[in-house]
């Protein structure tokens, strides 16, 4: 794990109407990640915001 995903672990994928993911950011603490997906909410559109730990591999805890 580099020095980064050990002070970042938490972060935020949008996912669009198209099952496109993206990452959108990188975050300490899972409430501040949770935070920022919850603020892009749009009740009105398709995208989905979801907060996700990296695992060990820095992959987003799949696998």
């Amino acid at each position: 794990m580099s020095e980064g995903t050990a002070s970042l672990p938490w972060i935020v994928i949008r996912q669009d109407d198209n099952g496109n993911q993206y990452r959108v950011g990188r975050y300490a603490t899972e409430a501040e990640a949770q935070k920022i997906a919850d603020s892009f909410e749009d009740p009105g559109s398709k995208r989905l915001y979801v907060v996700e730990r990296l695992g060990q591999n820095g992959d987003g805890g799949r696998g």
